[in-house]
């Protein structure tokens, strides 16, 4: 796997000083709005999430919405939007440090500006491992739905950082080493009228400028055997996107040689909790599968797994 270029003395002390992962622990310290980068004056936020015992490793996580934001100056951050309760507060408690990240959104903004976001997240994140007593050679992520396609993307893209920038948090890497994915939107191409694009479907011809970009956008066409271990996670009755999407993206991960399981949940929606909408006595109600697997579990023992430095 193709790692970035480190500072000497931070892998010194990630790999032998942050010692083995700690217990599960309910206390987690929260630093809420952190800057980590800023777009023409924007500030562009992320919470960290502390641990009460820290295994010295940390977890980029980005909840869904559509790529989709409200245009009001009252709208709910990505980083409350309640997933990351389910998914980022058990990372935690299981001794890893979480970065809950907050990233430009369409309508008013497009693609790329999201994934340049998102790399710019880890990047200063690597950068200040030392501050955050993380790994900075060993970053893992976790999303759901769009925030799954973003996180897929920092681990298939090459995420090289720019040598001859004049600021050193854009040298470093933007790859992450581990990734898990909630209901990802792999291939775009399948979905032309994301709001990520702005542009009608009937544009996207073969061919054609939208065609090429929807591609550029899909992390199943930057499979690599490079590439991380992938824990594909999907509602298999998911009506948003399609549980298709992860069985390709599978296939192409297995083919190149990359460690990749698909944990479908039977029945299972597109909510974070894998709830579909149901009509209960002439009402629509958000319902979730019955006997879903342990996805959380099997989140956290990917990652035990395949991030933790194992003596």
């Amino acid at each position: 796997m193709k790692l970035p270029s480190p500072h000497v003395c931070l892998i010194i002390f990630a790999l032998t000083c942050l010692g083995k992962p700690g217990p599960a622990s309910a206390e987690t310290r929260v630093d809420s709005n952190v800057i980590y980068g800023m777009y023409s004056g924007l500030a562009l936020l992320m919470d960290v999430y502390y641990p009460e015992k820290p295994n010295g490793y940390g977890i980029i996580f980005i909840s869904g919405s559509g790529w989709t934001r409200e245009l009001s100056l009252d709208a709910i951050p990505l980083t409350q939007t309640g997933q990351e309760k389910i998914y980022a507060q058990p990372l935690a408690q299981a001794g890893y440090t979480v970065f809950n990240i907050n990233h430009r959104a369409a309508p008013r903004f497009r693609y790329p500006a999201p994934l340049e976001d998102v790399q710019r997240a880890v990047r200063y994140i690597r950068y200040n491992a030392e501050k955050f007593g993380i790994a900075p050679v060993r970053i893992g992520a976790m999303g759901g739905s769009s925030g799954a396609h973003l996180v897929s993307m920092l681990g298939v893209m090459d995420g090289d950082g720019d040598q001859t920038d004049p600021n050193e948090i854009n040298r470093e890497s933007a790859k992450v080493q581990v990734v898990v994915t909630r209901a990802a939107p792999m291939d775009l191409r399948d979905d032309p009228d994301a709001p990520l694009f702005g542009f009608r479907s009937n544009a996207a011809k073969k061919g054609s400028v939208e065609s090429q970009l929807l591609a550029e956008a899909s992390p199943i066409t930057y499979v690599t055997p490079d590439d991380p271990p992938f824990l594909l996670i999907h509602g298999d009755a998911d009506p948003v996107v399609p549980y298709d999407r992860s069985v390709k993206m599978h296939a192409a991960l297995k083919q190149v040689g990359i460690d990749t399981v698909l944990l479908p949940v039977p029945g299972g929606g597109h909510g974070p909790r894998f709830e579909s909408r149901q009509a209960v006595n002439g009402k629509n109600v958000r319902r979730e599968p019955d006997n879903p697997p342990d996805y959380i579990g099997a989140m956290l023992r990917w990652f035990d797994k395949y991030l933790v430095i194992h003596e």
